[in-house]
């Protein structure tokens, strides 16, 4: 169990925001308890326990693991997501995705296979540079 030390510590990461600006490139994973925003260009993982919003003028070469993803940008990678993923008319996606729900706006692009209502169970930050993993997946195909 945590003590209330813990707690605060623990809901502070969550509570944190990261922003990559426009014009900016990160060669990389990024893994993060908080939220997250891009606007400029990733090129490696993005993992988050929180929301992620890529906004228009984002690029990300990678895959993303996160719990809510906002997308108005372009992304070529797998996409898991435990919750709630929407697409935005501006968005361009090459890749699967893997989410419980999800949102498609019109004029947004997909290239991809996608498995809905499925549950991301576990997020976790790796340390040191260590792998993140997902514990367990449970997949309903229609």
């Amino acid at each position: 169990m945590f003590n209330k030390e813990e707690k605060k510590v623990a809901e502070e990461l969550s509570n944190s925001s990261n922003t990559i600006g426009k014009g900016t490139t990160v060669e990389g994973n990024i893994e993060t308890y908080g939220n997250l925003r891009v606007d400029g260009r990733v090129v490696g993982n993005i993992v988050t326990k929180s929301k992620l919003v890529l906004g228009q003028t984002s690029q990300v070469d990678g895959n993303i693991l996160t719990q809510n993803a906002e997308v108005f940008g372009e992304i070529k990678g797998k996409i898991e997501v435990s919750d709630l993923l929407v697409l935005k008319a501006s968005s361009v996606v090459h890749g699967d995705i893997l989410t419980n729900k999800l949102v498609v706006e019109t004029g947004a692009t997909f290239n991809g296979g996608c498995k809905m209502g499925s549950a991301v169970k576990e997020i976790k930050i790796g340390e040191n540079g260590q792998q993140n993993s997902i514990k367990q997946q449970e997949v309903k195909t229609a």
